[in-house]
């Protein structure tokens, strides 16, 4: 659970933007859409696979 304090003198405004980063840098809206549906713990490592693939074949077309 995210808890925002309120600072002295502070803008509602500038509350809810503080609130959101926190929401965003925890990543909790992304982990609750993964919640939604069960994903196959294979399938799960083979994204994990194609994804370190994907950023050596980018690092290394970078080297070139």
């Amino acid at each position: 659970m995210i808890i925002i304090d309120r600072k002295d003198g502070e803008n509602i405004d500038r509350m809810l933007r503080r609130y959101k980063r926190k929401h965003r840098d925890v990543k909790l809206r992304r982990e609750l859409r993964d919640r939604k549906q069960f994903e196959k713990p294979s399938d799960v490592r083979r994204k994990e696979v194609l994804k370190a693939i994907y950023r050596d074949e980018k690092i290394k077309n970078e080297e070139l």
